[in-house]
């Protein structure tokens, strides 16, 4: 690697961006403080590129100081979770909606442009689906971050256990230990259906979802989830459980507000997401949340909605969706 000018530094390091997002991603648990990160790991590069020896590969050597970054952040935020391992489920009323929480409570979504599979692989696209699952990502919070560091690497991205031994400055034995002990701990956690690749059955799922919800014809929307399937609203706390309950919630006098709703097309998190949209009293649409729903086997299992409350300007514009529709 040429360190003579910045310039070229930066050309160097820039290739490795979209992997290391998708790392800190799962490391931090939020979408946006894993570009935060990224950007630090390439100024703290950027900066000690002279120090850059060549012992190492620049990869590992970017992960090294990835590594420390997140850990560094972690120390100033509590473990992010999702409204599912907060409390119970709520009866559809909402009386039960409660306060909003803070963004920093929250694993919150990212987009797949900025982290996926630049080429699509069909293994390399399953593997990283899989791996940025929201209930996955959510697991790994349960870890102390050596741990996440080590399950992440070996398991996710399948360094050796002597690579990441070598990055975290400790040994082989240390690094297998900790292993041991993340899996324990994510064994120990309650397990959840596993979504499959889409296939075209499912792409029509969507389209009558899509369809269903823009109607706001609920008995046809209530009709394509799975009879246990959940919904959830961050910063809202409350979270609700069954098809029955989910159509009496979307009838309530505050949720029947998306009566009139579009919705557009992204991805997150390795599942079809949707930009939703409310009618907006000046005209048009405004934003009101990202929608990922996830499919297994054929139905909807989950609707995780994260409401535009979280991050008005950014949240949108991460996944290539507008600020406003007109018309």
């Amino acid at each position: 690697m040429a360190v003579g000018s910045a310039p070229t530094v930066e050309l160097d390091l820039e290739p490795y961006r979209r992997e290391l997002t998708g790392y800190c991603y799962r490391m931090l648990g939020s979408g946006f403080e894993a570009e935060d990160a990224v950007q630090e790991t390439m100024i703290r590069a950027w900066r000690h590129a002279g120090e850059f020896e060549g012992r190492a590969s620049v990869r590992s050597w970017l992960y090294r100081i990835a590594t420390n970054v997140c850990i560094d952040m972690h120390r100033h935020v509590q473990r992010r979770a999702r409204p599912m391992e907060m409390g119970p489920s709520s009866p559809p009323d909402e009386s039960h909606l409660g306060p909003l929480h803070p963004e920093a409570t929250w694993v919150t979504p990212i987009a797949d442009g900025v982290a996926g599979p630049e080429h699509g692989d069909p293994a390399d696209v399953a593997a990283y689906r899989e791996s940025v699952r929201l209930a996955f990502v959510t697991a790994l919070q349960h870890l102390p971050p050596r741990q996440r560091a080590s399950l992440i690497l070996c398991e996710v991205l399948r360094w050796q256990a002597s690579e990441v031994a070598e990055l975290l400055g400790t040994s082989t034995d240390a690094v297998n230990s900790a292993l041991q002990r993340a899996r324990a701990t994510l064994g120990a956690l309650p397990g959840e259906a596993r979504p499959r690749p889409l296939d075209e059955t499912d792409a029509e799922l969507l389209e009558r979802y899509v369809d269903a919800f823009e109607r706001y014809d609920i008995e046809r929307l209530v009709a394509l989830l799975h009879e246990d399937a959940v919904q959830s609203m961050p910063p809202f706390a409350m979270w609700l459980q069954g098809a029955v309950n989910i159509g009496r919630w979307m009838v309530q006098p505050g949720p029947s507000g998306c009566r009139g709703s579009r919705l557009l097309p992204t991805t997150a998190n390795g599942c079809p997401a949707f930009g939703q949209y409310r009618p907006d009293p000046a005209g048009g649409h405004a934003p009101w949340a990202l929608q990922i729903v996830e499919v297994v086997d054929g139905r909807i299992e989950a609707m995780n909605f994260f409401l535009n409350i979280l991050h008005p300007e950014r949240l949108f514009p991460a996944f290539g969706l507008p600020l406003h529709l007109d018309g």
